[in-house]
């Protein structure tokens, strides 16, 4: 065929064979989706699930959603989203340097996060305690781009949305950039935002981390970038040397230790897990009286789908609504949870 007469996109394909590593996911072998579409002439498969991802709903809700700070008073202190966008940031950076697919990895890090909770790993952790198989916000997230919103992705972003947790591994390359991309964008920006708060001072990181990393946010992660590019270049998995991955692990316990556990950042975790756990079971409740004929799990699934997929706002406008007196309320519609019972299945 003569280029002239190629698609767009069938010259992008080419490229990726012609400069990506031979150990890149490259766009003309995707695995596919569930329900096969006609090739766009202008994007690559992995494009089209980045852009499907960029506009979803649920992409959107994540800038009002908890990373660590609950309704920070401050406008920058880091939300869901601006953590996604600095892991898609890292992430891409990264692949662009090791030749690996850089629209696969946008894709992988946009999409996630998009099935984190209301009030970040505070309402997960509520969620994994009320559901009868847990709740894991990976698996959510695939949840959320396969059914709730039925994007009808790609295999390998699948992938590499559901295994990007600690637990997990994904597949390809280009997952295990977003992977280990997410752990450097919070031990980062965490830091950053615990010093804002005057939870830590800068003088208080470990000093054999501060001496190897610095005390500096774009020193460390411009460290941790290069360590990683280093050692991966041209192999099979994504490392980090043993030095780097100690100094890491041992950041990070200390994060825990200081800002992640029983810190200022925490004292109003309860309050918050509270929220999520009577708006739980007061939309089973809601549920169980309409939907007679569906099961106990199908109305639990129903009503963690939807108070999931809430904002720290809506979760406390909803509270509000449905657990404060106020005179002549203007009740929000619930008309989502009743598409989502609908969805799920639910007989009445």
């Amino acid at each position: 065929m003569d280029i002239k007469n190629k698609t767009v996109r069938e010259k992008i394909e080419e490229r990726e064979n012609l400069f990506l590593s031979k150990y890149a996911s490259k766009s003309v072998n995707t695995k596919g989706r569930k329900r096969y579409e006609e090739p766009c002439t202008l994007r690559t498969e992995y494009q089209r699930d980045r852009d499907r991802i960029l506009h979803s709903k649920a992409f959107r809700r994540l800038k009002h959603k908890t990373q660590v700070f609950f309704s920070p008073y401050d406008d920058h202190f880091r939300t869901r989203m601006t953590h996604t966008l600095e892991v898609s940031q890292i992430a891409r950076t990264i692949s662009r340097a090791l030749d690996l697919n850089e629209d696969l990895t946008e894709a992988i890090a946009l999409g996630h996060d998009l099935g984190h909770t209301p009030f970040g790993h505070s309402g997960e952790r509520v969620l994994n305690e009320l559901m009868p198989n847990g709740y894991r916000h990976n698996e959510q997230s695939v949840r959320v781009v396969e059914f709730i919103e039925d994007l009808n992705l790609t295999a390998e972003t699948i992938d590499g949305i559901l295994n990007h947790s600690y637990q997990c591994m994904p597949s390809t390359l280009e997952g295990q950039v977003v992977r280990i991309s997410d752990k450097i964008a919070y031990i980062n920006h965490d830091i950053q935002d615990a010093i804002r708060a005057k939870i830590i001072k800068s003088d208080d990181i470990p000093k054999e981390c501060a001496l190897y990393f610095s005390t500096t946010n774009r020193i460390r992660i411009t460290k941790f970038v290069n360590d990683i590019v280093e050692n991966s270049y041209e192999k099979d998995k994504i490392l980090m040397s043993d030095e780097c991955f100690k100094h890491f692990i041992d950041l990070r316990k200390w994060m825990f230790e200081h800002v992640y556990n029983n810190s200022p950042a925490k004292l109003a975790e309860d309050k918050a897990q509270n929220v999520i756990r009577l708006l739980f079971g007061y939309y089973c409740e809601e549920l169980q009286k309409q939907y007679t004929k569906s099961s106990k799990d199908e109305i639990m699934r129903t009503a963690c789908d939807y108070v999931s997929g809430m904002t720290d706002r809506y979760v406390l406008i909803k509270y509000e609504e449905n657990f404060l007196p106020s005179p002549l309320v203007q009740k929000n519609n619930d008309e989502f949870l009743f598409k989502l019972a609908e969805m799920n299945g639910l007989k009445q």
